[in-house]
């Protein structure tokens, strides 16, 4: 089985930045606690009040069951509720271990 990235890119206002940041620790331990096959996560600050979550997933299964969960919880919900626009959302393969 190959590790799916999940690769989301969002709009988060200047005014709302310290909120998100805040709620990603809470959002990442409902993730770890509910959705089977969550590897980690990495979140990149680009210009324009843009960010890149880079989220690594066991399988595209296990990426497609989380999908349908949405924002079930509350701390996963508290980090959906800062995103101010979706810019893009991709899925692919990890195609080797690089450092």
């Amino acid at each position: 089985m190959s590790t799916t990235v999940e690769l989301t890119r969002f709009k988060v206002a200047p005014e709302k930045t310290e909120a998100m940041l805040a709620a990603r620790p809470g959002m990442l331990a409902d993730f770890r606690a509910d959705r089977e096959g969550f590897l980690g996560a990495r979140l990149v600050r680009l210009p324009d009040d843009e960010w890149l979550d880079v989220v690594e997933w066991r399988s595209a299964a296990d990426f497609a069951a989380s999908r349908a969960k949405g924002g079930n919880l509350p701390g996963i919900a508290a980090f959906f509720a800062t995103i101010d626009a979706l810019v893009s959302a991709e899925e692919g393969v990890l195609a080797g271990d690089e450092a």
